[in-house]
Formats: structure tokens, C-alpha cells, sequence
């Protein structure tokens, strides 16, 4: 079987680990069964990269000889265990934005009908209507956000985790993963940012609405960096508007501006970076670990 097969062989063993090993109380069946219909739901559906990396990761940094049965499965579970952190940053993410679709399919708390004053303080704290403040939208707050939203967990996580599983704890190789992986993770998300706002539905499985909810994206910090005060007046009177004139306006500003072309230049200049870095700081793990990170997300559409 191939590790993806793996993978979702170990998911439906967890589910039963969680939701009928050792749990014979007919009290708790319904909150049992909930469980169950929360993990099916929310967690299968994604590209499963963070997950996919454990064990990718760990066969790489040790030989097939010495991976027992019992590490693989060890190892297969931590991916899960990301996974799973990643769908409730889903779910989160999806009440802040006010999202309406996840993967391809309704958003859980739509389905669930789970509209409370949390998911609504939330949008708020995240996206304050009719405050809309340009002037925090800068490149250093912008790779703040990035660095402890995305990278850590999504990139260095999961090689860590392999890492420590292989025996690898020596602080210097694990500074040389953090270096090589925070750029990785930073590369990622400004990829789903432009995919946001140019990306397929029909593909992504997500309506992008960065624009509508004021959110701090690669795209409206270049364009920042690059438009005229008048143009900085339309977009003060568009950003963060949730009626679509307003939307295209500000998506015009983007094209007037370049910004999808700034994009590519960006993507091809951050991944010739990346690979550097790995030429540098991989020297005593295995290159393979990062490269393979990195041409999964290379001119990725999803």
C-alpha cells in the first residue's frame, strides 16, 4: 500500500479508537456519534500534506531496513494529529470569515447552524466593519501573521515530528529545518492568498472573501506598496465592503497594478530562494525532506 493508502486506512482506525473502543455507556452514544459525524466530516477532503509529511519526512531520514511496522504506524498517527489541528483551524477560520463553503462542501458551522455570539465576536476582533486601517497593512505585520498562522504548524510540524521520531534532536538541525520550512510556510500562504482572490472554486473548493473580510493579504500589502495616493482613496473605499462592486473595484486596482504578474515574479523568485536554502542549511539532512515540500506546492491551484 502507498503511505496515502496508509493514511486513510489509519483515519478510519482512529475514528473507531475514538468514537466505539472501550465506550460500552449507552449515555454517551449520541455525544459518541456526534463525534464521529464532526471527525468525518471536517477532517477527510484536504490534500493532507501536513499529515503525509510525518511519514514522508520520516523515510526519508531513516533507511527502510531499520523503520519498523509499529514507527510507521507511530508515525501515521501524528500525522493525524495535525490533520486534525488543521480542520479545527478550519472550522475557526470559517466562522471568522463568515465562509460559506470548506473543500467543496458547506462550511460545518452552516451545516450545523452554529451562528453564536462566539463566531460573530470573532469575525469582529478579526475584521472590525467600518474600521477598515490601511496603515496596518504592512509587509513586516503581514509575515508576522504568516510565520506563527501558518508555518509553524503547517511546515515545521510535521518535520519536527519525523525529526524527533528519527532521533534527530540536535538543536542546530532543527534551527536549519526551522529556517528552511518558515520560508516554505511563508511561500504557501501567500500562494492561498493570490488563490483567494484568482483562484477556481470549482478547484480550491473555497468562495475567496479576503477582500470582503479585510483581511491582511499579500495582495493588498504589494498593492500598498506600489499605487498612488489616489489609488490608496479607492481602496480605502472598497476594502473590507462586502457588495460586489465594491470587490470588483478593488480586484481592478489589482489588475491596474500588476499584481498578478507581481505574483508569478514572486512565486518564481521564492521558490529559486528555496532551494538555496536547502542547498544551504540541508547539508546534514536529507534534501529530499524539503524538495519534496517543495515541489508539492510549487504552481499549486489548490
Amino acid at each position: 500500500m502507498t503511505d496515502a493508502q496508509l493514511f486513510e486506512e489509519q483515519f478510519e482506525q482512529l475514528v473507531t479508537e475514538l468514537t466505539e473502543k472501550d465506550f460500552t455507556d449507552p449515555v454517551l452514544a449520541d455525544a459518541l456519534n456526534r463525534l464521529r459525524e464532526v471527525l468525518q466530516y471536517n477532517a477527510p477532503g484536504g490534500k493532507r500534506n501536513r499529515g503525509l509529511s510525518v511519514i514522508g519526512s520520516l523515510r526519508e531520514f531513516v533507511p527502510p531496513s531499520e523503520l519498523s511496522h509499529d514507527a510507521v504506524q507511530r508515525a501515521l498517527l501524528v500525522g493525524w494529529c495535525i490533520e486534525l489541528l488543521q480542520a479545527f483551524f478550519l472550522v475557526a477560520d470559517d466562522i471568522m470569515d463568515a465562509s460559506v463553503t470548506r473543500r467543496g462542501q458547506p462550511c460545518w458551522y452552516k451545516k450545523t447552524s452554529f451562528q453564536t455570539e462566539l463566531g460573530q465576536a470573532l469575525d469582529l476582533m478579526t475584521a472590525p466593519p467600518n474600521k477598515i486601517d490601511l496603515n496596518r497593512f504592512t509587509m513586516e505585520r503581514y509575515k508576522a501573521i504568516v510565520k506563527y498562522k501558518t508555518a509553524f504548524y503547517s511546515f515545521y510540524l510535521p518535520v519536527a515530528a519525523a525529526m524527533y521520531m528519527a532521533g534527530i534532536d540536535s538543536d542546530v538541525e532543527h534551527r536549519n529545518a526551522k529556517t528552511i520550512l518558515l520560508e516554505m510556510g511563508e511561500f504557501f500562504q501567500i500562494q492561498d492568498d493570490y488563490l483567494d482572490c484568482y483562484g477556481d472554486p470549482a478547484i480550491t473548493g473555497k468562495i475567496g472573501t479576503d477582500i470582503q473580510d479585510n483581511k491582511c493579504s499579500w495582495l493588498v500589502v504589494t498593492a500598498l506598496g506600489v499605487m498612488t495616493p489616489e489609488q490608496r482613496e479607492q481602496l480605502q473605499a472598497c476594502y473590507g465592503c462586502h457588495d460586489d462592486e465594491s470587490v470588483e473595484r478593488v480586484k481592478a486596482l489589482y489588475a491596474t497594478l500588476e499584481i498578478p504578474s507581481r505574483y508569478r515574479q514572486h512565486e518564481e523568485e521564492s521558490y529559486q530562494r528555496l532551494l538555496k536554502l536547502i542547498e544551504c542549511h540541508a547539508q546534514n539532512l536529507p534534501h529530499a525532506v524539503f524538495l519534496n515540500f517543495a515541489k508539492k506546492i510549487y504552481k499549486r491551484n489548490k
